[in-house]
């Protein structure tokens, strides 16, 4: 893999995976019923305008030569001051060409410059591309130890005004275009005024082959941390807690005997069939789980499923929505909700990418997030 092809780095997330069900009933983590919860069903999804038109224009805004065009991942944070920050792995900055093509990246003789993370502000409809380095050299918000690593955003959470961003830190083993995995966690804190560099940066738990965090959930005084055990296929959940805020606390984590462990090892297999990047979500008294449907190879479709806690199990798997853009070589990935953006329903996005890395050069609206407005009945 080079790391300014950002085909790779979907294919990695996007494997065949596992049809996804509770693990057998032995190893369930055990939940505790509210005898209130309703569990919430999904009436429909349709596509939200604001916001795919919001970054379609953005992207193809050529006022700057150093600002977004394009990327994945695809998390979001509601800042302090009411501004969405929205948080980007794989990114194309740079001009977009008259008929919708852009220049090949730098590394490839072109003029478009290729980061494996950045950040995004938006306030009032505006949008900012933040990035360190400058603006005739941009680089990483998140930056790489050594030309061999690099990182991919999982999501983020506040903690006393501070953003604290996740991610997972891989690494090349090899010179073959798959010698590379996945290596360690990391949590990156940010000052909302200061956005284009960390404060600091401090290891999360690793030792135990789960990438945090697919998805973050403040509820009941703790932060739920949300993370995949990623085996091709199939992937796994897993889940952990901090009490408070912040993810610099004690963890814990979730045992198959639905009990509580402050050791990594202890962390239990929850359900297969996730997507290494997904939600959990309070909607009315019930915890929604979006994923993309791993049961079947680059399924084209999301799903929900419920559960009446934050700790699963989730079952009851009900059709979200079929990804219109899937078909040839174009696929599409990971899909999860935005609470803290405003919508007409739980806002959810997806990732678009294709097979051929050319693609991406030809069509600039390939490696864009589509939003979607999702009701509950």
């Amino acid at each position: 893999m080079t790391r300014f092809r950002p085909v790779l780095a979907p294919l990695a997330i996007a494997l065949l995976g596992f049809t996804a069900v509770p693990l057998p009933a032995a190893a369930t983590p055990a939940a505790t019923p509210d005898a209130a919860c309703t569990p919430a069903v999904v009436a429909g999804a349709t596509t939200d305008a604001r916001l795919t038109g919001l970054f379609t224009a953005y992207g193809n805004d050529n006022s700057r030569l150093d600002d977004w065009t394009g990327a994945d991942g695809t998390y979001s944070l509601r800042l302090p001051d009411g501004k969405e920050l929205w948080i980007f792995s794989d990114t194309f900055l740079g001009q977009v060409n008259q008929d919708g093509s852009r220049p090949p990246v730098v590394e490839e003789g072109g003029t478009t410059v290729f980061l494996n993370n950045s950040f995004a502000v938006e306030r009032g409809g505006r949008l900012a591309t933040i990035h360190d380095g400058t603006a005739a050299k941009p680089t990483a918000v998140m930056p790489p130890r050594d030309e061999n690593h690099w990182y991919w955003a999982g999501d983020a959470t506040l903690a006393g005004g501070i953003v604290e961003a996740t991610y997972q830190e891989y690494e090349r083993f090899g010179t073959g275009a798959w010698d590379w995995r996945w290596h360690r966690n990391v949590v990156a804190r940010f000052a909302p005024g200061r956005l284009e560099r960390p404060i600091s940066v401090h290891d999360l738990p690793s030792g135990h082959g789960v990438a945090w965090a697919s998805a973050t959930l403040k509820d009941g005084g703790f932060t739920y941390v949300y993370g995949v055990e990623d085996l091709g296929s199939p992937k796994y959940m897993h889940l952990a807690r901090v009490r408070g805020q912040s993810l610099l606390g004690t963890w814990e984590f979730l045992t198959a005997d639905g009990t509580w462990s402050r050791n990594e090892t202890d962390s239990a297999r929850i359900m297969s069939g996730v997507a290494n990047e997904y939600s959990v979500t309070k909607v009315g008294s019930s915890y929604v789980l979006i994923t993309h449907d791993t049961s079947e190879p680059l399924s084209p479709n999301i799903v929900a499923y419920t559960s009446c806690s934050p700790s699963g199990p989730f079952t009851g798997r009900q059709h979200v929505y079929t990804t219109p853009e899937t078909g040839g070589n174009i696929f599409t990935y990971n899909a999860h909700a935005h609470p803290d953006v405003a919508g007409d329903g739980l806002v959810v996005s997806y990732n678009v990418n294709s097979f051929v890395n050319t693609d991406h050069y030809r069509d600039v609206t390939i490696y864009r997030p589509r939003f979607l407005d999702v009701t509950f009945e």
